[in-house]
């Protein structure tokens, strides 16, 4: 019987500026390789993007697809996937198509789409996008519930969020894939003396730049190690288990803890804010971004760091603190959304995730509290050949 040939859209794919998405598809990707079963995958790619694709081709499994726009125009890529993005399918041979984000056309014409929905943000934190990402997110989101052929949310967590928003119940759970390489590092000494920072002597990070990633609350954190500011007053109330204040230890005390945070990722809407508030405290040499970088250079981060901190209060997913943990390193990040589910409660939790006072006694605790994840659960093979059962299915079994 022959293999049916099935699309995966990657228009949306702007390579170094989409965050986690890029990381999810790029690792999903490479676990297909890694797998023995029979597939024919067609990757429908920009002309601005194809290249970074190219690889894939080594493959037979694999083939490329062009289509006549670059992923940069958002607005032109919008307007031709939902005018004519069916119709170049249809024509190309193709009756399914795998969306790895929220962004089919609204309309199938046709195609039976697979879409993968990584959260729904927009509907919770509306005052962190602009009115027109929250309009198009949501219609994004209806169209996907109400007519994709499958849903697949990448944890239980966006599931049932999915389920109590548009009450929609076939969906299925398959986690994101994971593919960190510890041997894939690079020599410490580059990014020292790029950085001005000294092994196990810096907190770390990698997040976007948008307000629901709590950035602001480490930035204050700084100010508060750095300069032992206590303008922040309620934020550094938090009681110890020593049973005294945060607020109330010396200057000495607070020295034990790192006087460098860097932050990798790219950046967001919220940028230009948070590079206001790192000047307007002084902390341009505490406070380090370093924006897009290499997985070599960013596995040396994770590997060199104190602790990675990951303070975000929204995650549909959150892969950067398990990759931290695969590399023994300790995290404190936050009880919200999916990040307890994801790292399996083996991290250490903040409960107030804008508490600086907790933060700065939780990283304190980390070194002796955290558990081990059970990394098998999010290996890129693994999770490829879930999605490779599941769009294999006839559509007819989902509806």
């Amino acid at each position: 019987m022959k293999t049916e040939n099935i699309a995966v859209d990657l228009l949306w794919l702007r390579p170094g500026k989409v965050g986690g998405t890029e990381s999810y598809i790029r690792n999903l990707l490479d676990g297909f390789m890694e797998l023995e079963e029979d597939f024919r995958f067609t990757l429908l790619v920009s002309k601005d993007n194809a290249e970074t694709f190219r690889k894939y081709e080594k493959d037979k499994r694999y083939s490329l697809l062009v289509a006549p726009i670059e992923s940069a125009n958002i607005a032109k890529r919008i307007l031709w996937q939902n005018m004519f993005q069916n119709r170049f399918l249809r024509r190309a041979g193709f009756r399914k198509c795998f969306e790895p984000v929220y962004c089919k056309p609204w309309q199938n014409g046709g195609i039976d789409y697979t879409c993968v929905i990584h959260d729904l943000q927009a509907l919770h934190f509306p005052q962190y996008h602009p009115f027109h990402e929250v309009a198009y997110s949501r219609l994004c989101w209806r169209m996907d519930v109400s007519n994709g052929a499958r849903i697949v949310a990448i944890s239980r967590w966006v599931k049932e969020d999915i389920e109590s928003r548009y009450h929609r119940r076939d969906i299925e759970v398959i986690y994101n894939p994971i593919l960190i390489k510890e041997n894939e590092t690079t020599d410490f000494a580059s990014l020292r003396d790029r950085y001005g920072i000294e092994e196990k002597q810096f907190f770390y990070t990698v997040s976007q730049m948008i307000p629901s990633k709590n950035l602001e609350t480490l930035i204050r954190m700084m100010d508060r190690i750095v300069h032992g500011a206590y303008k922040d007053g309620a934020e550094d109330s938090f009681r110890g288990k020593s049973g005294s204040y945060e607020g109330q230890e010396t200057e000495n005390t607070d020295s034990v803890l790192p006087h460098k945070l860097v932050i990798s990722g790219v950046s967001g809407h919220a940028a230009a804010e948070l590079k206001k508030e790192i000047s307007d405290r002084n902390l341009q040499d505490a406070v380090i971004l370093t924006g897009f970088i290499s997985n070599k250079e960013r596995n040396t981060l994770y590997q060199s760091c104190h602790t990675f901190l990951f303070p975000s209060v929204f995650e549909g997913f959150g892969m950067p603190p398990v990759e931290a943990m695969l590399f023994g390193t300790p995290v404190v990040t936050t009880r919200c959304a999916s990040i307890p589910e994801v790292t399996q409660g083996k991290a250490v939790y903040v409960d107030d995730p804008y508490d600086v006072g907790e933060w700065m006694q939780r990283i304190r605790d980390a070194r002796w509290e955290q558990g081990i994840c059970d990394f098998d659960v999010y290996a890129p093979e693994r999770i490829s050949r879930q999605y490779l059962a599941f769009l294999k299915e006839p559509v007819w079994k989902k509806k």
